[in-house]
C-alpha cells in the first residue's frame, strides 16, 4: 500500500499543515487570495514524496561528512553544504541540517509558484522566512522547547539578512552532545541556522561534570547517525560559576561562527540564564541590530 503524506488546512482556514512520517510542517502564507491557494497547492506538491527521497540516501546522509559528497537530491545536497562548513571541526553528519533544509525546500517551491507578501515554513520549530518590503516575523522564545510559556519574541524585518530560525538542545526532537536547554540561531537560511544551532548547543557543555547523565545515542536509538557517542539525558545542579562557563563555551563558538558569516545571531539558554551573541552583542556594539522584545507580537 502507497503511503500518503497528511496535507489539510488547520481550523483556523489560514495555514496548512503538512505530515509525512517524521516530518511535520505548518505553512503560511500571506497575500492575495488566489496566491495563496497557488502557495498552497504547490508546497504539497513538493512535500509529497519529499521523504521518500530523503530515505533513498539515508546511509550517506547519516555519515560524516568528508570531502566531497555523491548525494543526489537536492534536500540532501543542501544538508550537505550547510553542514561542510564544520567537517573540519569535528563530527557532524547531513543530518544536523535536516529539519531545515526541508522547510527551505518547501518555502522554494511556494516561492517559485506565487507572489506573496509574506510567508513562512515551520518544520517543528525549525523556520524558512519570505519577507516582501515593509513585512516583519516575530518568533516566540522559550527557555525550554519541551514546556510552554514564550518567554520573549525576536522580531526579522524584511530588510534584515535572516531568512532562517532554528532551535536545537537537550529538550529537542534530536539528540544533543552539549547541555544546553535551548540554543537558538537566527542565519540567512533555515538550514545554516539549523546546523549551526546544532554545534553552539554540543558546544554548551561542561565535560566530565558528576551531574550531567549521558548515553551512548545508540541505546537509545538504534540507527542514530551519532552512533556510540554519548548525548545528554538528564543535567543536575549546577553551581552559577558552572552554568555561566558552560554557556561562555557555547557563546565563544557562536561567536567563531558570526565571524566567519555564518550566523547572524544565537540566543543561548540555560538553567534560566541567557546570553545573546550577535548583531546586538554587547561586547561587539555591531549596527543593525535585531529587536529582543518582552511581548509577543501577531
Amino acid at each position: 500500500m502507497t503511503r500518503l503524506p497528511q496535507i489539510a488546512l488547520l481550523s483556523d482556514g489560514r495555514r496548512l499543515h503538512l505530515q509525512d512520517g517524521p516530518i511535520d510542517l505548518i505553512v503560511e502564507a500571506r497575500g492575495e487570495p488566489s496566491e495563496v491557494r497557488a502557495a498552497y497547492e504547490a508546497a504539497a506538491r513538493r512535500f509529497t514524496g519529499l521523504l521518500d527521497e530523503l530515505c533513498a540516501e539515508l546511509p550517506e546522509l547519516r555519515a560524516a561528512v568528508e570531502g566531497r559528497s555523491s548525494l543526489v537530491g537536492v534536500v540532501a545536497r543542501r544538508m550537505h553544504a550547510a553542514v561542510a562548513p564544520y567537517a573540519a571541526d569535528g563530527f557532524v553528519t547531513p543530518m544536523a541540517a535536516v529539519a531545515g533544509s526541508v522547510a527551505e525546500e518547501v518555502l522554494g517551491a511556494i516561492l517559485g509558484a506565487a507572489s506573496l507578501d509574506r510567508a513562512y515554513v515551520n518544520n517543528g520549530g525549525d523556520i524558512a522566512l519570505h519577507l516582501g518590503e515593509g513585512e516583519h516575523f516575530s518568533v516566540g522564545l522559550m527557555d525550554r522547547p519541551d514546556r510552554d510559556g514564550v518567554m520573549r519574541t525576536i522580531r526579522v524585518d524584511f530588510d534584515d539578512p535572516v531568512r532562517g530560525i532554528a532551535t536545537s538542545g537537550r529538550h529537542g526532537r534530536s539528540f544533543s552532545l552539549g547541555i544546553a536547554d535551548a540554543v537558538t540561531v537566527l542565519a540567512g537560511s533555515a538550514s545554516q541556522a539549523d546546523a549551526a544551532a546544532t554545534i553552539v548547543a554540543n558546544a554548551v557543555d561542561l565535560p566530565g561534570h558528576p551531574a550531567i547523565i549521558r548515553t551512548p545515542a545508540s541505546e537509545l536509538q538504534p540507527d542514530s547517525d551519532l552512533g556510540a557517542r554519548l548525548v545528554t539525558r538528564d543535567v543536575g545542579e549546577l553551581s552559577q560559576n558552572e552554568i555561566k562557563t558552560a554557556l561562555e563555551s557555547g557563546a565563544e563558538c557562536a561567536r567563531q561562527l558570526f565571524d566567519r558569516g555564518l550566523i547572524e545571531r544565537a540566543v543561548l539558554q540555560l538553567c534560566g540564564d541567557m546570553l545573546v551573541i550577535g548583531t546586538k552583542d554587547i561586547e561587539r556594539q555591531r549596527s543593525r541590530p535585531l529587536t529582543l522584545e518582552n511581548a509577543v507580537h501577531a
